[in-house]
């Protein structure tokens, strides 16, 4: 599994607001430069998940985002899932492939095992979690090349 920059920078976002969970509105302006997140990308995203229900968002001088749920309550799995829709190990296992192995493919298995497997880690992967293990930085230093 490959993860996506719209996901990195989606849970990078929703560990910042778990990091300021009840301290009022965050702009967007302050996670984009905090995370090294581009900020009209992260708006977008931000969009995303407040549609989803997993953030509040209120507009103007005094508004910004915030978690609409607890922290522990959110999982990796929720959020790939908002952002990203299912993801497989493999084509075959989302039922949109045509394969002239289906049905005695030896390794459909396996892939079904570490499908599972990845699932189950991510549904058990809160962003409280994360958050917890994150240290708090001012200014990010990531910084993605083309």
């Amino acid at each position: 599994m490959r993860v996506s920059m719209k996901v990195d920078y989606g849970v990078r976002a929703l560990i910042d607001l778990a990091q300021n969970y009840n301290k009022g509105p965050i702009q967007t302006s302050e996670i984009a430069r905090r995370q090294g997140v581009p900020e009209p990308y992260l708006d977008q995203l931000l969009t995303t998940l407040r549609k989803s229900g997993l953030i509040h968002s209120r507009r103007g001088p005094q508004g910004g985002h915030n978690l609409a749920k607890e922290p522990q309550s959110i999982t990796l799995g929720e959020v790939i899932s908002t952002l990203e829709g299912t993801i497989h190990t493999i084509d075959c296992l989302d039922g949109t492939y045509e394969c002239s192995l289906a049905g005695s493919c030896s390794q459909q298995e396996i892939w079904r095992d570490i499908d599972l497997l990845t699932r189950n880690l991510l549904n058990a992967t809160t962003i409280g979690t994360l958050a917890s293990k994150q240290k708090p930085q001012e200014t990010a230093t990531t910084a993605y090349y083309i």
